[in-house]
Order: structure tokens, then C-alpha cells, then sequence
């Protein structure tokens, strides 16, 4: 039997914010396709990207994808490449189960490492508005009663806790959790 690879997720940072850093999901897909990837498939615009490896581990894909693109689109994007069973952590080990269907005030955080303790006491300094969080591992589970665009302590993550990382909104993290559970379904 041929082994058909292991389904990945890959994050992008910065495509497609504001009107700016522009690509196209079609583009998206056929750059995954031109590096030999399968079952290739994007959500929304912000840059989500489905797809199967059929050798390599999430950080050495990350590596070559942020490598490519760079040279594709001619700026970098980070990219957090993740596979399928951590995507069923993710979702499996919400500390805000009570929140989750209200995909406006839920987000996960997708980290490039784990923080330190040092760093996790600074960013608790920070949180002093209406905002829980819960750091587990590399997630950064983020309850935002108001929504992430009223959330002042939200803009202060990415400076305060000096880890690289990308967030999505719940819905986003469910439907890409979807997406990769139905991989090559047709």
C-alpha cells in the first residue's frame, strides 16, 4: 500500500490585511500544488491553507513553504504549519468551552513555541480589561467578551508576549479542523 502523507495545516501572518500584501486563494492553492502537495484547499482570504505532505514535519514544511512564497510573492509571511491531530487538541483542550459557540469572542493563538513562564508573567500583567486567557503549549486561548477589534489587551499580545504566532476566530479553527478531518474526501 502507498502511504498518501499526513494532512497539515499551514497559518499565514499578514496576507490580505488592510488591502494590502494581496494573494489570491486560487494562487494559494496552486503554489501548494507546484511544491508537490495534494488535497490542497484554502479558507477564507486571511491566508488558511489545507493540504497533504507526503514526507516532512510541520516545522521543516513551514520552513520551505515561508521560503517559497517569499520567493513567489516577494515579501515573507510567516507561517505556522500544523497537523491534523494537533488541530484535534486545539480544539479538544478549549478552556472556554461555555464561549465557544460565539465565534466573535473566542480566538486561538497559534505560537510559534511555547512561552516561557517569564514571558506568560508579563502578559498577565497585561490583562486587566474584561479578557481571559490560558496559555497550553503553543495556543493561546484568548475569551474576548467585547470582540477582538474592541479588545485593547489583544493588540498588546503579539509586542508583550514576543512570541511569533498567528490568531484565528473559533469558526475559523473549527472549519479549518473540519477541513483537514475531510482531507481528500471526494
Amino acid at each position: 500500500m502507498v502511504d498518501p502523507g499526513k494532512i497539515f495545516v499551514a497559518l499565514f501572518s499578514g496576507i490580505n490585511v488592510g488591502g494590502n500584501r494581496i494573494v489570491k486563494m486560487a494562487e494559494l492553492r496552486s503554489f501548494f500544488e507546484g511544491l508537490g502537495f495534494s488535497d490542497v484547499a484554502t479558507y477564507v482570504q486571511s491566508g488558511n491553507a489545507v493540504f497533504r505532505a507526503k514526507k516532512g514535519d510541520a516545522a521543516a514544511l513551514a520552513n520551505l513553504l515561508e521560503a517559497a512564497f517569499e520567493t513567489k510573492w516577494g515579501f515573507h509571511s510567516r507561517i505556522m504549519v500544523r497537523d491534523l491531530s494537533w488541530f484535534e487538541k486545539l480544539v479538544r483542550e478549549n478552556p472556554y468551552p461555555e464561549i465557544a459557540a460565539d465565534h466573535t469572542k473566542l480566538h486561538a493563538y497559534v505560537l510559534e513555541r511555547e512561552p516561557t513562564a517569564d514571558e506568560v508573567a508579563r502578559l498577565t500583567e497585561k490583562c486587566t480589561g474584561p479578557e481571559r486567557f490560558e496559555i497550553k503549549g503553543d495556543v493561546l486561548y484568548l475569551s474576548a467578551p467585547n470582540g477582538l477589534g474592541k479588545s485593547v489587551f489583544a493588540g498588546l499580545i503579539p509586542r508583550t508576549l514576543k512570541v511569533p504566532g498567528t490568531a484565528r476566530n473559533w469558526r475559523s479553527v473549527q472549519a479549518l479542523l473540519e477541513m483537514a478531518a475531510h482531507a481528500g474526501e471526494k
